[in-house]
């Protein structure tokens, strides 16, 4: 399977290139699984978590956004 990926901005996110939405930044997909944002952003990612949660999930159960968790790097609080 061929890997597709966007050009980073200065802050390594990655940004749409088309119109409407040329320049602003590109939302994760909610069915997104937690291994593959291990995949991505390291291996400390929602530690704790299992990694075939989806990403939908772990927002909704952590009341956090994907920036917060990639900032915050903890997951789940228990």
């Amino acid at each position: 399977m061929s890997k597709h990926h966007l050009p980073r901005g200065l802050d390594d996110r990655a940004r749409d290139q088309n119109s409407p939405k040329a320049g602003e930044i590109r939302e994760k997909r909610g069915d997104t699984l937690v291994r593959t944002l291990r995949r991505d952003y390291g291996q400390g990612f929602a530690p704790g978590v299992r990694g075939d949660m989806r990403l939908d999930t772990l927002r909704e159960r952590t009341g956090l956004s994907l920036h917060q968790l990639m900032k915050k790097r903890t997951g789940l609080k228990r």
